[in-house]
């Protein structure tokens, strides 16, 4: 009967240990989800060739930052880190491609005068998301261009960058919006190098098919948030599932999804932190 109770004893302590372990793994694991990756800004890097980029646009760098997601989640003090950090970069464009807020438009009259210390030698530009248009777009567009950062829907603008020119444009909104391609290059003019500011990344294959867009810088899906070993991102939103994050060739033209700096419910990330993107443009040899 000792031995018997002994057994019993070892198996039931043995048991339990393994249940406060697994509770103590489960308790770090949600911990490190919820509070330590949505804080671990990641530059990302990517260099992207051109066969029609003239030689003083080669070596130009291209800040992206979308999804800031400001408040419930996501507060302004990561945002202000994520400026620093591009800041640091020295970038010759900061382009940001939308979702500045979750579900409170009122957000923005605080990420909007944070967004205005964001340096770059040829400006900043933006386009407006899905969540932008579910809250307030006209308080969002307000918000930006009175920080000074001008808002391109269905617009864009040629750059002079040492004589050769640059074209930079965006589109409305892909879920909830009109975005009209024709549009925002009407004023482009020639071979000149595009780059497209699109919130959904799925649009890739219509953009591609143009054939004037060189590349479209995209956010959106936020990879996902949480990516699991040997599957990836489990669940995506619409127009974010085929292309979900990083650099990608579509057609003729380069794609970059970014997964942006805030989350949305559930406010968790695994392996996949929020990104700042640096892209380098080459000339394709």
């Amino acid at each position: 009967m000792r031995a018997e109770t002994k057994t019993t004893r070892r198996a039931f302590l043995t048991a339990l240990g393994a249940a406060v372990a697994g509770g103590a793994v489960a308790v770090g694991g949600y911990h490190y989800c919820a509070h330590m990756e949505p804080q671990s800004l990641s530059v990302e890097r990517a260099r992207v060739s051109l066969e029609n980029l003239p030689p003083a646009l080669e070596g130009l760098t291209l800040v992206q930052m979308s999804d800031f997601h400001l408040y419930p989640f996501t507060k302004i003090d990561l945002v202000r880190r994520a400026i620093d950090l591009t800041n640091d970069l020295g970038a010759d464009l900061v382009l940001l491609t939308g979702d500045y807020v979750f579900a409170e438009p009122q957000a923005i009259f605080d990420l909007a005068p944070a967004l205005a210390d964001l340096e770059a030698t040829l400006g900043v530009f933006s386009v407006l998301g899905n969540h932008d248009l579910w809250t307030d777009a006209r308080m969002i567009e307000s918000g930006l261009e009175r920080a000074g950062i001008p808002v391109l829907l269905n617009r864009g603008m040629e750059l002079q960058v040492g004589g050769q020119p640059l074209y930079v444009a965006g589109l409305d909104d892909g879920w909830s919006g009109h975005p009209d391609l024709g549009r925002a290059l009407a004023h482009r003019s020639g071979d000149v190098p595009t780059i497209l500011l699109m919130h959904e990344p799925d649009w890739a294959d219509e953009v591609s098919r143009d054939g004037r867009v060189s590349l479209q810088l995209s956010g959106h899906s936020h990879g996902g948030q949480v990516r699991v070993p040997g599957i990836g991102a489990p669940i995506l939103p619409r127009f974010g599932r085929e292309y979900d994050q990083g650099l990608y060739r579509v057609g003729e033209m380069w794609l970059y999804t970014n997964r942006g700096i805030g989350v949305i419910a559930p406010p968790l990330r695994f392996r996949c932190p929020p990104e700042i993107t640096e892209i380098t443009l080459v000339r394709q040899s």
